[in-house]
């Protein structure tokens, strides 16, 4: 049977637009046909898994359809669950992904804005990483550190550090490669002070650890004020319209489809076309 394509959102920091990239990312694949199981593995927040239970009552409160995904919570109190061993943590999690691997082509796992047992593990099976950071020298930290005088790169940082070992663990397991995504998320309308020379430090780190650049979603007042209803612009549609249409809405889609090809995954489908009001 054909494996399912992993794709795991990642990043050791909070703030970054984690479950904002991994909502998208899930609800263009649907749209594409593709069946996609979701794990969300920040078991305190969870705000993948409530996203996806406002979009079940949305639909079913307005008669309303749209693709589903398959859902497997690896506990019904992800917050006991975050309080437990690593080692139950991490039962917990081969099985959710053992049951949802067998049912999709895609396993989406959205992770947590920190170091855990369970994160580590679903890097190290990913076939994707997509890392979200916002554009700034403090999300840059995250990934490489700068000398604090000429601002020149000296070294990658810790979650750099997990990804090499998760695709180096990876290659002498299965002989396969882990592609390695950073998106240049919540860019700022116009060109901030300090973006050239943050360009330039994201562009040598990218050649010496081997990750590939690419668009994230800008912060977008259509991104927030759709998450309640459980919903993206991949779903709006003359069916599907839970606010009132403008040209930024169409401009968000095409940012989500540039988004889905600098990830590689070209099943992205318009749906139905959005018609500007």
């Amino acid at each position: 049977m054909p494996q399912a394509s992993v794709i795991v959102v990642g990043n050791e920091k909070g703030g970054a637009g984690k479950s904002t990239i991994a909502i998208h990312t899930a609800t263009a694949l649907l749209h594409a046909d593709a069946r996609v199981a979701v794990l969300d593995l920040d078991l305190r927040q969870q705000s993948t898994s409530h996203f996806f239970a406002h979009r079940r009552a949305w639909l079913e409160a307005n008669g309303a359809v749209a693709p589903m995904p398959i859902e497997h919570p690896l506990s019904a109190d992800g917050a006991a669950l975050a309080k437990a061993t690593d080692e139950e943590a991490l039962a917990r999690f081969e099985e959710a992904f053992g049951q949802a691997s067998e049912a999709a082509d895609f396993v989406l796992i959205d992770t947590p804005g920190s170091d855990t047992a369970i994160s580590r593990a679903a890097h190290g099976l990913a076939d994707l990483i997509v890392t979200p950071m916002n554009d700034s020298f403090v999300d840059f930290d995250m990934l490489g550190v700068v000398d604090p005088v000429t601002l020149e790169l000296k070294r990658h940082s810790l979650y750099s550090e997990t990804v090499w070992n998760s695709r180096k663990a990876r290659a002498l397991k299965d002989r396969k490669t882990i592609d390695w995504v950073v998106l240049r998320n919540r860019l700022a309308p116009t060109e901030a002070r300090n973006r050239k020379r943050l360009d330039e430090r994201v562009e040598t780190l990218s050649r010496k650890v081997g990750f590939r650049i690419g668009p994230g979603l800008r912060d977008r007042v259509i991104y927030r004020e759709l998450f309640p209803f459980g919903l993206t612009v991949a779903d709006l549609s003359p069916a599907i319209r839970p606010v009132a249409m403008s040209l930024q809405h169409v401009a968000a889609r095409q940012e989500l489809r540039a988004l889905m090809t600098a990830l590689g995954l070209s099943g992205f489908s318009d749906g139905e076309q959005i018609a500007a009001e």
